[in-house]
């Protein structure tokens, strides 16, 4: 049994389970926070590794310009499209209608808002051994491109620790391996847990949210992500769903970017074809600054807490949520939960309460489990364009539709 199929089958169980065992089932989230546990522990020398040996691999200073472009232009123009339609269907469902909240309905202690600008001097790390240590992964990716250009103007002197990132770039997907034969018992846990916690009941009054963000996450995948391959790339679409079945089934299961971050770098380079140098330049930096389902999570989030509130947002306001969550997602953290941080900043842009973020802190989970999926096939998907435009995908291995799972590629890199 192929491990996407292991997982599913745990992700299904989960919920069978969590659905029986109901406030009981908080003893499995050990299991899963145990299986999260791990896979951040891959994280953080897996970015920095990958991320170097992406830089290095462009020796070409203008090509590794041109892909930088081409990427962050791609990330900020998906993540514009994606607020767009998550204010569309806000309007057409209406969420918050009828909520009737004053300020003082809701308290909600939150630290302080930080500002734009300051999100944006906080890219550059002072001390890159303590981004390592305190897991700041957007510190550590700037740090990695400077490392890797470092790397690349050295010449002769810098192979001997190019040599030694790239080691540590194999051996974290080795392990990256071990730790994803778990998967399917870490996502049965944590499904399981979520659906005891939450049950079924909690949903019915932030039904029409939950159903808004479901349906705008996927028409944003088969309109834009389609458009993106079919239009822009010429490519078919069942490979790349196909492909990427590993990693988005993470996704749901985890609702974390970056704990998948392992398995959209091992389904980008073995199923789709995508050359390593451009995947681990591209995809690292999506998995901080690339989020499409939660873009559209805090565009209908900001209109379901003004209904709920009674405040009308005009389209001046409406603009500035699609301008400041587009500038704010690079700071967002690829982790569950992390969109709420991001929201405070949208909700102070147009004067909503920030307060507001207690209404929809308690179903954050549960959204997630579709909107990370939809982080992650967006990461990949421009990962694929820019493959294709630089002559960096193989378009045979894309379209012959094998998909090679974490334990086979592992063991055959083993036997090699």
């Amino acid at each position: 049994m192929k491990l996407w199929v292991k997982m599913l089958l745990g992700l299904v169980l989960g919920v069978v389970a969590g659905m029986l065992l109901k406030e009981n089932a908080r003893y499995l989230k050990p299991v899963g926070t145990i299986f999260l546990g791990l896979l951040h522990m891959l994280v953080i020398l897996l970015v920095f590794s990958s991320m170097t040996v992406g830089v290095t691999s462009i020796n070409d200073p203008k090509k590794l310009g041109r892909v930088g472009l081409k990427t962050i232009g791609m990330y900020a123009m998906t993540t514009a499209v994606a607020l767009v339609i998550g204010l569309f269907f806000a309007k057409l469902f209406n969420p918050g209608n009828g909520i009737g909240l004053t300020h003082e309905s809701v308290n909600l202690s939150i630290d302080e808002t930080p500002e734009l600008l300051n999100l944006l001097l906080s890219m550059i790390p002072k001390n890159p051994i303590a981004s390592l240590a305190n897991g700041n992964i957007l510190q550590i990716i700037v740090f990695a491109i400077f490392f890797g250009l470092g790397i690349t103007f050295a010449g002769e002197k810098g192979k001997p620790i190019l040599r030694a990132m790239e080691s540590l770039s194999d051996v974290m997907f080795q392990m990256t391996g071990m730790v994803m034969s778990m998967a399917p018992y870490g996502i049965f846990a944590i499904m399981a847990w979520i659906t005891g916690s939450f049950g079924s009941g909690v949903l019915y009054p932030l039904l029409k949210f939950i159903m808004a963000h479901y349906i705008a996450c996927i028409v944003h995948a088969v309109l834009v992500f389609g458009f993106i391959l079919k239009v822009m790339s010429k490519l078919r679409l069942r490979p790349f769903f196909k492909g990427m079945g590993d990693a988005i089934t993470l996704a749901a299961s985890t609702t974390s970017s970056s704990a998948t971050l392992p398995a959209t770098l091992h389904c980008t380079q073995q199923n789709l074809g995508v050359s390593k140098n451009i995947a681990s330049f591209v995809l690292p930096l999506g998995a901080t600054m690339n989020m499409n389902g939660t873009a559209i999570f805090q565009a209908i989030a900001a209109v379901f807490i003004s209904q709920a509130y009674g405040i009308t947002l005009g389209w001046e306001s409406l603009l500035m949520i699609v301008v400041t969550a587009t500038l704010s997602a690079v700071g967002t953290a690829g982790i569950p939960g992390g969109a709420l941080v991001t929201l405070s900043i949208i909700l102070g842009s147009v004067g909503l309460p920030i307060e507001g973020i207690a209404l929809v802190a308690g179903i954050d989970r549960i959204r997630d489990i579709v909107g990370t999926a939809v982080n992650v096939m967006g990461d990949s998907v421009v990962s694929v364009w820019v493959a294709k435009s630089e002559g960096e995908l193989d378009i045979d291995q894309y379209n012959n539709g094998e998909v090679v799972g974490f334990e086979h590629a592992t063991t055959e890199k083993n036997l090699g």
